[in-house]
């Protein structure tokens, strides 16, 4: 009864004329006097963020804001994965023989979520990791290795909350929700970096067209609270997290290390 009422609730007030609203509010000089109280209710970490609350235009920019420079520090080993984003690990573990990752309770297919069994059969026994960001984060996204860019493409056209109800309730949200993927290579490992729209606004702007990436590098943001999934085939990825799930982490900060031919 409760997924039903949910489903209806948010598909009633999750269509492009709503949505537009939304945007276009956001982005207009009218949403001004809503960033300090946005900013308050939130506990935005102003300490960190680049300029004063006053010096943003409309809440969109306040939203997408950036860090102040060198305010964060980026391990420079080559072989350590870095969170590409703020936010909250929300879930890992292992990609099933059926291509399935179970997330809250819920089986999510990583066919479905990245276009079909092809492009899915080499995570088969790799680990995922889902990384939730929330109204409170910094949406700016990074690159999580030093990486080649093999190939990315978008799949989804409506997006749906990705929060802790959304999963729960929702129906297949990371898997059909609108999404970015990229295909990236570092030395001889193929990994997937899946970032997913949220509730009303396909939110994920792709800002960097660059064929490789340095770690670290800013290649994308999130106009909303969203999620980013990190895919990695078998036996080549190692998580080094201090304390059981859920783990909030900062852009930058190691959460795990690949295990490559040459760097075991």
């Amino acid at each position: 009864m409760k997924q039903r009422l949910y489903r209806a609730l948010i598909r009633s007030t999750n269509g492009p004329t709503f949505s537009n609203i939304i945007s276009r509010f956001a982005q207009s000089s009218l949403s001004r006097p809503f960033i300090k109280p946005y900013a308050k209710i939130f506990r935005i970490n102003q300490d960190e963020m680049a300029g004063q609350w006053k010096s943003y235009p409309n809440l969109h920019a306040f939203f997408i804001r950036k860090l102040k420079a060198g305010i964060r520090s980026i391990d420079e080993q080559f072989n350590t994965v870095i969170s590409p984003v703020d936010g909250v690990i929300e879930d890992m573990g292992t990609v099933n023989l059926n291509q399935d990752i179970t997330v809250k309770g819920k089986r999510y297919s990583v066919a479905e979520m990245l276009g079909g069994k092809e492009q899915a059969k080499q995570f088969v026994e790799g680990t995922y990791m889902i990384i939730y960001l929330s109204p409170s984060h910094y949406h700016r996204i990074h690159s999580p290795l030093f990486v080649k860019k093999l190939n990315q493409y978008s799949l989804g056209k409506r997006s749906f909350p990705v929060n802790s109800l959304g999963l729960k309730y929702g129906r297949a949200t990371l898997a059909t929700n609108y999404r970015i993927i990229t295909i990236l290579q570092h030395e001889d490992v193929r990994l997937a970096m899946v970032k997913v729209g949220a509730m009303m606004i396909n939110s994920v702007e792709v800002i960097n067209q660059n064929e490789t990436w340095e770690k670290g590098e800013e290649i994308a943001y999130f106009s909303f609270g969203s999620t980013v999934i990190l895919l990695f085939p078998k036996a080549t990825f190692e998580p080094q997290l201090q304390q059981a799930l859920p783990v909030p982490v900062k852009y930058g900060e190691v959460i795990g290390k690949i295990k490559t031919k040459h760097h075991k």
